[in-house]
């Protein structure tokens, strides 16, 4: 599933996390830290466009399919998708960016 769009200059927003990945994870290794970027739509709260520092470009898109298309505000659902879809060695990385991206994505939008 692709889903990406281009939204207009006012109407998104992009903002990143990061988390450290386990000693071993070659992620680690490669960019010292696990990292995500996201492109939401402010009025919806969309996820837009999604990139993430992973080594393999299966893993990068795999885990855009996961997350384009939904609110960045229901971390729930989004923490359910990955924890039941992705097994990677990241995983805990994957959740721990996600909710800090989100956490600036609130922030600066202000919904704290």
């Amino acid at each position: 599933m692709s889903f990406t769009s281009t939204p207009s200059p006012d109407s998104s927003i992009f903002v990143t996390g990061e988390a450290k990945a386990s000693a071993n994870n070659p992620i680690t290794t490669q960019f010292g830290m696990f990292y995500i970027a996201l492109v939401v739509e402010k009025g919806t709260h969309r996820i837009l466009d999604a990139e993430c520092s992973a080594t393999l470009a299966l893993t990068n898109s795999f885990v855009k399919s996961l997350i384009a298309g939904e609110c960045i505000t229901e971390e729930g659902l989004l923490a359910e998708r990955i924890t039941t879809r992705y097994h990677g060695s990241s995983q805990r990385a994957l959740l721990t960016a996600l909710r800090n991206a989100a956490t600036k994505y609130r922030a600066a939008v202000g919904l704290t």
